[in-house]
């Protein structure tokens, strides 16, 4: 018996002195972190402040919107501890302590919220980190130059221009129109083209087995995110949810490879010099990086799914809450109709030109405007590389950090009347002294969005159109919406908006 407790013992100590580096650095942070502004409501162990959530974890949005409005409002933090099961998140709520994470070169890896991600669109852009990201940055920048963002204005006014022919039709016959789902179908056939070159008809199928996994996946991820009991994989893989999740990703990775081994075939025949259209697929079929190499299928299709994903749904978002809004502001409305006017004057379904595009100033101020008041990312997830000093407080390294972007849009120490709809806030001379992180609806820094041009352009297309020919009315007031933000800021059921056609 004595023999076995010296044994423990021995044991017990060879183990902490092996850990004792990691063992003391544990303590460390959890002193560090102890300092920083907490909820007044306590943290249990296991299960963190998740316990508030009331077992609804739809309620994550306005939780943390509740908790950072509190931070900001009641003691004026800049940056609190917010416990997510037995995992500390420090929560940023204001510009300052946003670009200390974002600007810096150093806090580039993301968070493990994005691990979710991984079994879909593996560590591409979006996921990816290190030298691994820095590479497929420099390789994929070349897709958004000017002369194929041209390529890809056809395909927006294209797909545009069935997203009225089909609101006509619907409209004539008397059918109601769900025109947040329009637009969604109208975003996602446009980054299908551009991304792959081709498309899937969502505007005519959007019942295909591809758009209903692309939907379902996220939402199963979402609930991953936010829920503890499903964050371990192989328990998650034999739950029935788990089974489905894999499944759509067969769907998923099966549709996409497919499309990438065809276009590949054609690699070599020199479809860049005389292409229909250059395609997103085209410009990473050709990439070589420095060493001469060319990415791999598996690399490509990283790439594309991430495209599919961001590519859509986040512009979809945009432009649903911006016609929301407008809907909402008859006379903000009537301005952008005057600008429509002057620019196309009476033709209503023509081609748009990018000359044309760069005249929409005021339009472009109002998604601007929309974007501050509903980012279509309300959250972005970093781990911080070292210690560093964020605010007034020195934060550990290793450190999960969430930049609440919604917050800080939202800030009334940074935006004047935060809730008032005002385009005007983003007239040159009224943008000059206003902190450059105070507004990042693509986030910022070094890893801001690569593909923002993108999106506002496609933004301002289809707005136009759709704002060209109709008048917008929306029926729910703001106060009676239930905002959902996991990693796309929605509304949990289907705006009311209709649709007047302008004579």
């Amino acid at each position: 018996m004595a023999v076995a407790l010296l044994l423990i013992i021995v044991v017990t100590c060879v183990i902490a002195l092996h850990y004792r580096k990691g063992i003391a650095r544990h303590f460390k942070n959890r002193l560090m972190l102890s300092r920083l502004p907490s909820l007044p409501d306590p943290a249990y162990p296991l299960i963190g402040h998740a316990y508030l959530l009331r077992g609804d974890p739809s309620r994550f949005f306005e939780f943390v919107t509740e908790t950072t409005n509190a931070m900001v409002t009641e003691v004026n933090e800049k940056i609190g501890i917010l416990w997510l099961g037995p995992v500390p998140l420090m929560v940023v709520c204001h510009p300052e302590a946003a670009e200390v994470v974002l600007r810096s070169s150093k806090h580039m890896e993301k968070s493990y919220l994005y691990k979710f991600l991984h079994p879909w669109l593996g560590t591409g852009l979006l996921t990816s980190g290190g030298e691994k990201w820095k590479q497929r940055r420099r390789l994929i920048t070349p897709s958004f130059h000017f002369n194929i963002l041209q390529d890809f204005l056809e395909v927006m006014n294209e797909e545009s221009g069935k997203l009225i022919n089909n609101l006509k039709k619907k409209l004539k016959s008397g059918v109601k129109v769900d025109v947040g789902k329009a637009v969604t179908m109208c975003a996602l056939d446009i980054i299908c083209e551009t991304a792959m070159g081709q498309t899937v008809n969502a505007q005519e199928n959007d019942d295909s087995s591809y758009v209903r996994a692309l939907y379902r996946i996220s939402e199963l991820i979402q609930l991953r995110q936010k829920t503890p009991t499903l964050w371990w994989d192989p328990a998650f893989s034999r739950m029935k949810l788990g089974k489905e999740h894999e499944n759509l990703l067969s769907i998923l990775h099966g549709f996409t490879r497919d499309v990438i081994t065809k276009r590949a075939k054609t690699r070599d025949q020199k479809i860049v010099e005389n292409p229909r259209r250059m395609a997103f697929l085209d410009v990473l079929l050709h990439a070589e990086t420095e060493d001469g190499k060319t990415l791999s299928l598996n690399d490509i299709q990283e790439e594309v799914d991430t495209f599919m994903f961001e590519g859509h749904d986040t512009t979809a978002a945009a432009m649903t809450w911006a016609i929301y809004v407008i809907g909402r502001h008859p006379d903000i409305q009537k301005k952008i109709h005057e600008e429509l006017d002057a620019v196309f004057g009476e033709d209503r379904g023509g081609t748009i030109t990018n000359n044309q595009l760069q005249k929409l100033s005021y339009l472009e101020r109002v998604i601007k405007e929309c974007l501050r008041l509903y980012p279509s990312v309300p959250f972005y997830a970093r781990v911080l590389s070292e210690d560093c000093k964020v605010g007034d407080y020195m934060v550990p390294k290793g450190t999960q950090t969430v930049i609440f972007a919604h917050t800080i849009h939202h800030h009334p120490y940074v935006w004047e009347d935060p809730e008032k709809f005002d385009p005007d806030r983003f007239l040159a001379e009224n943008c000059v002294k206003r902190h450059p992180y105070a507004y990042i609806p693509f986030s910022a820094g070094p890893r801001n969005c690569i593909g923002q041009k993108f999106a506002l352009m496609e933004e301002k297309v289809i707005l136009s159109k759709l704002l060209h020919n109709y008048f917008v009315v929306s029926h729910d007031k703001k106060e009676d919406l239930v905002i959902n933000g996991d990693l796309i800021l929605r509304s949990s059921t289907p705006l009311n908006i209709t649709l007047e056609a302008r004579k």
